[in-house]
C-alpha cells in the first residue's frame, strides 16, 4: 500500500523547469514524490529543471490585467474623441474670426451660419464672453444689420448701394418665415444671410425669440460689437460712413425705455410679475433697437426677465414693447441712451405709425430727419437724433435711391 502512494505522489508531482542553452547534451532531472531524483539525458543541448506551476496563474493573471487595460483605454479614448468633436462645433464659430496667422484668410469677412441649431443651443454658445481683457489678435469692430422681415426686402437695393465699398465693417442677418424662399444673386450682400428660423407672430413672445435668433448668430462673430435691429420696411438716411464713426464710438445703447403711466404703458403691468419686475420698474420703448456687445449678451442670456413676460405679458400687453427695454432698465439704466436711432412719424394717430408712400419721399423730408439735434440723451450734444427711418412703402425705393446721397 506505502510502495502504491509513493508511485502515485511521485507521478502526480511536477518539478522546476528551467531551459537553459549551451551544453552539448540537456539533462533532465526531477525530484519524485519518494525524495529520489531521476536524471534523463537528451540531444537538444538543453538542460531543464521545473518550475512551481503557480506561476503558470500569475502569468496568466498579469495577462488578463493588461488585457482589460487596454480595452479601457480604448473605450476612454474613444469617449474622448467624441467629446473633442462636440466642443469643436462651438469653437470653430470663434476660430472663423481669427487672423490668418490661426485659423482663416483675412480676406473672409463673414462668419458661416449654423443650420438648423436649437434656439437653446445657440443661446448658449452666443452667451459665452472672453473673460481675459485684450485682444490677442487684429480685428476690426463691425456692426450686425439684423432684419426682421415676413418675405422678401423690397428696399434691398437702397441698402445694397449703402453698404458699397465697405465689406469688413459690416454683418447681415435676415430673419424671415420659414416658407420663405429667398432668391438672391450672390453677387448681393444678402446672399447667404437668411438665418434659421420659425413663424413670428406681432405681439406674441415668438417676436422675441426672433430677435434673440438674429442676436444668438450675430454674437457667433466676435468682431460684431454693435448690433442693430430693422424690419423690411426701414432704410437708412445717412450714409455708411457716418453711421459706423457713430454707432462705434457711442459708449451706450440706444433703447428707448420710458415709463408710461397710461394704460398702454403700466396698464399693462400685472402683479404677477413680482418680484423680478416691480411696477416702478416696467419700461416701456421702441421694438427697434440698438445694442453694443455686452448688453446683446445679456439679451440672450436672460432666463429670468424672459420667463416672467412670457408667462404674464400675453396679447394685448406686446410683449416687444417690454421686454428689452425692461430688461435692460433694470441691469443697466446709465448705460442707455433712452432714445431709438429709427425715425417714425406718429403725427397722423393711429396705433402704427404713418407709412411713407412715394410722394412724401423728397430732399426735404429726408433733410429734416437728418437735422433732428433734440436728442434725449447727453452723451453726445447736438448730434443727430435718427441714423434711419421707419415705414416705407415699396414705391418709395426710387426717390430712396434718388435723394440719399451714399457715396
Amino acid at each position: 500500500m506505502q510502495g502504491e502512494s509513493r508511485r502515485l505522489l511521485g507521478r502526480d508531482i511536477v518539478a522546476e523547469e528551467k531551459v537553459v542553452v549551451g551544453g552539448p547534451v540537456a539533462v533532465v532531472t526531477g525530484r519524485t514524490g519518494g525524495g529520489g531524483t531521476t536524471t534523463g539525458r537528451t540531444t537538444q543541448g538543453v538542460k531543464r529543471e521545473w518550475l512551481p506551476s503557480f506561476k503558470l496563474s500569475s502569468l496568466l493573471f498579469f495577462c488578463v490585467f493588461l488585457g482589460a487595460g487596454v480595452l479601457g483605454g480604448v473605450v476612454v479614448s474613444l469617449h474622448m474623441m467624441g467629446f473633442l468633436k462636440t466642443q469643436g462645433l462651438y469653437f470653430s464659430h470663434f476660430y472663423s474670426a481669427m487672423p490668418e496667422s490661426n485659423v482663416i484668410s483675412r480676406t473672409r469677412y463673414e462668419v458661416s451660419l449654423p443650420k438648423d441649431m436649437p434656439d437653446e443651443e445657440l443661446l448658449w454658445r452666443a452667451s459665452m464672453a472672453p473673460m481675459r481683457p485684450g485682444n490677442p489678435f487684429g480685428r476690426t469692430p463691425k456692426i450686425a444689420f439684423m432684419f426682421l422681415c415676413v418675405g422678401p426686402l423690397p428696399l434691398a437695393p437702397v441698402w445694397e448701394q449703402f453698404f458699397l465699398g465697405h465689406r469688413g465693417l459690416y454683418s447681415i442677418y435676415v430673419h424671415a418665415h420659414p416658407d420663405f424662399v429667398p432668391e438672391i444673386q450672390p453677387s448681393s450682400v444678402f446672399y447667404g444671410r437668411h438665418v434659421s428660423s420659425q413663424e413670428v407672430k406681432w405681439g406674441d413672445i415668438s417676436i422675441i425669440d426672433a430677435e434673440r435668433r438674429l442676436l444668438g448668430n450675430a454674437l457667433l462673430d466676435l468682431s460684431n460689437e454693435r448690433f442693430i435691429l430693422f424690419s423690411e420696411t426701414c432704410a437708412p438716411v445717412f450714409n455708411f460712413t457716418f453711421t459706423y464713426e457713430y454707432l462705434t464710438k457711442a459708449p451706450q445703447s440706444f433703447t428707448a425705455a420710458y415709463d408710461d403711466p397710461g394704460p398702454y404703458g403700466r396698464g399693462r403691468y400685472l402683479p404677477g410679475m413680482l418680484p423680478e419686475i416691480s411696477i416702478d420698474q416696467w419700461r416701456k420703448g421702441d421694438q427697434w433697437f440698438e445694442v453694443k456687445r455686452k448688453h446683446a449678451i445679456a439679451i440672450v442670456a436672460d432666463i429670468k426677465y424672459y420667463l416672467k413676460l412670457r408667462d404674464y405679458c400675453k396679447p394685448n400687453c406686446y410683449i416687444d414693447e417690454h421686454y428689452i427695454p425692461t430688461m435692460l432698465s433694470i441691469e443697466f439704466t446709465a448705460e442707455l441712451a433712452n432714445r431709438s436711432l429709427t425715425y417714425v412719424d406718429w403725427s397722423r394717430g393711429g396705433s402704427h405709425p404713418a407709412m411713407f408712400g412715394k410722394e412724401d419721399v423728397t430732399v426735404d423730408f429726408l433733410n429734416q430727419i437728418r437735422s433732428g439735434r433734440n436728442c434725449p440723451d447727453i452723451a453726445q450734444p447736438g448730434r443727430a437724433c435718427h441714423l434711419f427711418a421707419r415705414k416705407f412703402s415699396p414705391g418709395c425705393l426710387e426717390p430712396l435711391l434718388k435723394h440719399s446721397f451714399f457715396p
